[in-house]
C-alpha cells in the first residue's frame, strides 16, 4: 500500500538535509535552507510535493510544539511582567502599521478595503521564526526578547478579530458585532477552563504520571495536554498556536517544566521544518523573476515602514536604545499568520492574484532575511548606536536608560554560596534546586523584570 505523504516526507527532508549541509559549510542559517527546499520542491519549480495539504498540516504541528515550549520557558509570572508591553506595545505596533499601510496603499491606487487588509497582513510578524532564533541564542528572556514576545502575543490574539473583519471589509457580513460578542464569551469560557486546569487538574495528573516512573507515559501525557488545549482554543475560533502557548504557560508553573521541555524538543525540530518548507513552496518563481525590481522595492518599503513603527513603539514604552534596535531587527518581517490570513482574503476577493503574489514574495524574502539580521543584531545595534544623531534624539534615548539598570539591593555577607548569573529558565531551575537543598544563593541579571 503506497502512502503519498511518506514519499513527500522523504523527498522534503532528504532535500533539506543536502541543502543544509551545503549551507553549514558557507555559514548560512539552516532556516533559509528549509525555505529554499520548499521553493525547489514546490509546484512552481520541480513540483516534487504531491500532498501539499498534508505537508501544511505537519507544519501546523511544528508551530504548536514551538509555541508550547516558549510558553513553558516564559511562565505566567513572566507574562504578567510584560502585560503593558503586550497591550500598549502590541496595540501601537499593529494599529500604526495598519494605518500607514492603508494610507500608502490607497495613495498607490488600491481600493480602501484592500488597503486596510494589506495593513492587517503587514502588521503581523513571524512568531515561529523569531522565537525559534531567539530561543537558539538564549535571548527569549532578555529585554528585547520580552518586548518581542509581548508584541508577538498581541499579534497572535488580534489575528482572530482580523479574520472576522475580513468578510466585513469585503461586504459579505452584516452581523459582525454579534459574531464578536459570541467570540468574546467563548474566549472568557476558555480562560476559565484553562485556569481550572492549571489550578486543579494538571498538577494532580502529572503527580500520578511521575510516580509511575514511566518516561513514555510522561511524554504522551505532555503531548496530549498540549494538543488538547490547542484543540480547545481552536474550537472557539482562536489559533492552535495560541492554545499551545497557553498549555506551555500552565506547565511552566509545575515542577516538571524542565523535563517536559527536554522531551518535546525533538518533536519541535522535526515538525517546524515542514512549516518553513511549506512557506517556500508557495512562491511563484515565474512571477518573482518577471517582477524582481518591483518586489525588491516593495520589500525595502515594507521593512522600513515596520522598522519605523516598531522603533517608535518600543521607544514609547521607555526602553533604552539597544532594546529598541534589537527589537526592530527581530520583528521587521511578515509572519506565518499573515499567510493564513491572506488565504481568507483571497477567498473573499480582497486580494487580486497579482497582489497576492507580491505579498507572498515580500513575506518569503523578509522571512529569509530574518536569521541574518537577528544573528548579527548585536553588531548592527552597536554600529547604529555609535552613529552621530541629533542631540535632542540622543537625550531622549539616554533618558530611558534607567530601565536598563539593575537596582542595588542590600545583601548580607554570604559564604559558600552560589552566584546564579542570568535568571532565565536554567537560572530559575538552579535557584529552585538551591532553595530545596537550603544552599544560600544570589542572582544577578541585566533585566530587572526577570525578578517580578
Amino acid at each position: 500500500m503506497e502512502i503519498p505523504i511518506l514519499k513527500d516526507i522523504v523527498i522534503i527532508l532528504g532535500l533539506s538535509i543536502f541543502i543544509i549541509l551545503l549551507f553549514q559549510k558557507i555559514k548560512v542559517p539552516s532556516l533559509l535552507g528549509f525555505l529554499i527546499a520548499g521553493i525547489i520542491a514546490g509546484p512552481y519549480a520541480f513540483n516534487l510535493i504531491s500532498s501539499q495539504h498534508e505537508v501544511e498540516l505537519l507544519s501546523e504541528i511544528g508551530i504548536i510544539f514551538l509555541l508550547f515550549i516558549i510558553g513553558i520557558e516564559l511562565s505566567l509570572k513572566g507574562l504578567a511582567a510584560i502585560k503593558n508591553a503586550i497591550l500598549i506595545g502590541g496595540g501601537l505596533q499593529v494599529g500604526g502599521t495598519i494605518f500607514f499601510t492603508a494610507l500608502i496603499s490607497t495613495l498607490l491606487g488600491l481600493p480602501l478595503n484592500t488597503s486596510v487588509f494589506l495593513g492587517f497582513l503587514f502588521s503581523l510578524s513571524s512568531t515561529a521564526i523569531v522565537l525559534k532564533l531567539l530561543q537558539e541564542k538564549g535571548e527569549v528572556t532578555s529585554p528585547h526578547g520580552r518586548v518581542s514576545m509581548a508584541i508577538l502575543i498581541f499579534q497572535d490574539i488580534i489575528v482572530v478579530p482580523m479574520m472576522l473583519l475580513t468578510p466585513l471589509l469585503a461586504g459579505k457580513s452584516d452581523n459582525i458585532l454579534e459574531t464578536l460578542g459570541i467570540l468574546l464569551v467563548k474566549i472568557l469560557g476558555v480562560g476559565v477552563v484553562i485556569y481550572l486546569l492549571a489550578l486543579y487538574v494538571v498538577p494532580g495528573i502529572f503527580k500520578i504520571v511521575i510516580k509511575t516512573k514511566n518516561r513514555e507515559l510522561f511524554i504522551r501525557t505532555t503531548i496530549v495536554f498540549c494538543f488538547g488545549v490547542a484543540w480547545l482554543t481552536s474550537s472557539v475560533g482562536l489559533s492552535l498556536a495560541l492554545g499551545a502557548f497557553f498549555a506551555g504557560l500552565i506547565i511552566s508553573e509545575s515542577d516538571y517544566s524542565h523535563q517536559a521541555t527536554a522531551n518535546v524538543l525533538p518533536f519541535r525540530e522535526i515538525f517546524i521544518s515542514f512549516f518553513f518548507i511549506s512557506v517556500g513552496s508557495l512562491l511563484n518563481l515565474n512571477f518573482f523573476f518577471e517582477n524582481i525590481l518591483i518586489i525588491l522595492l516593495l520589500v525595502i518599503g515594507v521593512i522600513l515602514l515596520k522598522m519605523i513603527i516598531l522603533g517608535a513603539t518600543v521607544l514609547l514604552l521607555r526602553y533604552p536604545a539597544r532594546t529598541v534596535f534589537m527589537t526592530v531587527l527581530a520583528l521587521f518581517q511578515v509572519g506565518e499568520f499573515s499567510l493564513l490570513l491572506s488565504t481568507v482574503g483571497v477567498q473573499n476577493d480582497l486580494l487580486p492574484a497579482n497582489v497576492y503574489q507580491y505579498f507572498l514574495a515580500i513575506s518569503i524574502i523578509t522571512m529569509g532575511l530574518t536569521p541574518f539580521l537577528i544573528n548579527y543584531a548585536d553588531r548592527i545595534t552597536y554600529f547604529l548606536i555609535k552613529i552621530p544623531i541629533l542631540a535632542k534624539v540622543r537625550r531622549r534615548l539616554n533618558s530611558v536608560k534607567k530601565y536598563n539598570r539593575v537596582t542595588e539591593i542590600p545583601v548580607k555577607e554570604l559564604q559558600d554560596h552560589l552566584v546564579i548569573i542570568g535568571y532565565g529558565i536554567n537560572g530559575q531551575n538552579i535557584s529552585k534546586a538551591a532553595k530545596f537543598a537550603r544552599i544560600p544563593y544570589v542572582i544577578t541579571d541585566l533585566d530587572p523584570d526577570s525578578f517580578k
